[in-house]
């Protein structure tokens, strides 16, 4: 498997922050007593007047949000995705969403391998509970450089966007120049024997199953789905109208999130043998983090046991 850069993808949300302050006198950020861990507090220290350190107080710092937006500044709110997702959801729902406020979430510790932190700090339901809510955008970028561009180019979507990123270094998939377009997929290794569709960090994992697939001669597809809604219903359907059979990875649970999101896209307009590669109903729970994907089922082990699974249910 390809050796790869490790980098932290919070420090892709900071970096970024910190650009769009320079750029943007109007973007400001709040957070909620986790500056140091979501990594804001690089934009504290460059822009004091613009950063807001709401304490523990999730839906007030939700509410405020939509109220700094409504004066024509640009808020990105910054916790956990645990937290934001679950203490704040109706806050998100009806003073965000409902009236479309330009409010900017971003959810970090998203998945297992948040690690030791344990069951309670790491979003798995989270990818769920925002795409169900109407007007929200959910981006799930796979490395650094597509967090980057996913919360530049949040900046510029008129609307609410919630953007998943997590605590520890994962594999650099992407670089400067990768496309990054808002609602349409990226095509990371085109195949004609089987599609695996990944989001986060299981993109490098999808990579490696691909590699290990090709040695036994099976031509895999991988689709970074970073964009889970708006959802890439073209591109989706015209990978599995060549390949006929279809694999999703995910570091969320099954139920709700982003395999879900894709087999109600596929069922309407293109239905394959298809398996899901993610959490299975359970929480998570204290580890270290390579430990927690294996154990939970969510390697490239997993996915390359899925996709010869649909390739033998192909017709």
């Amino acid at each position: 498997m390809a050796e790869r850069q490790m980098m932290l993808t919070r420090q892709g949300w900071s970096d970024a922050l910190l650009e769009l302050g320079e750029k943007n006198p109007n973007v400001v950020v709040l957070d909620a007593d986790l500056a140091k861990s979501t990594l804001t507090i690089n934009f504290k220290n460059k822009y004091p007047k613009r950063f807001f350190d709401m304490g523990i107080a999730e839906q007030n710092m939700i509410n405020t949000a939509g109220g700094l937006s409504l004066t024509g500044l640009i808020p990105f709110v910054s916790t956990y995705g645990v937290f934001v997702s679950g203490r704040a959801w109706e806050q998100i729902r009806t003073s965000i969403c409902y009236g479309q406020l330009n409010v900017k979430l971003g959810g970090a510790h998203g998945g297992i391998s948040v690690g030791q932190d344990g069951a309670t700090h790491q979003a798995l339901e989270e990818i769920a509970i925002m795409r169900v809510i109407p007007n929200m955008t959910v981006l799930v970028p796979s490395d650094y450089y597509e967090t980057k561009k996913a919360v530049l180019a949040a900046a510029e979507i008129n609307g609410p966007v919630y953007i998943r990123f997590g605590r520890e270094k994962v594999p650099v998939v992407t670089n400067e120049e990768s496309k990054f377009e808002v609602g349409k997929a990226n095509i990371m290794k085109e195949g004609n024997d089987v599609t695996i569709i990944a989001c986060g960090t299981m993109v490098a994992e999808s990579l490696d199953a691909s590699e290990e697939l090709a040695k036994e001669g099976i031509n895999a597809e991988v689709i970074n789905l970073h964009t889970i809604k708006p959802i890439d219903k073209e591109t989706l359907i015209n990978s599995v109208k060549k390949t006929g059979c279809l694999v999703t990875a995910e570091e969320h649970q099954m139920a709700g999130g982003m395999g879900s999101a894709v087999f109600e896209v596929l069922m309407q307009d293109h239905p394959v043998p298809a398996e899901m590669v993610g959490i299975n109903d359970t929480f998570g729970e204290s580890g270290q983090p390579r430990e927690l994907m294996e154990k939970y089922g969510i390697t490239s082990k997993e996915i390359i046991e899925q996709a010869k699974e649909v390739l033998n249910r192909k017709t």
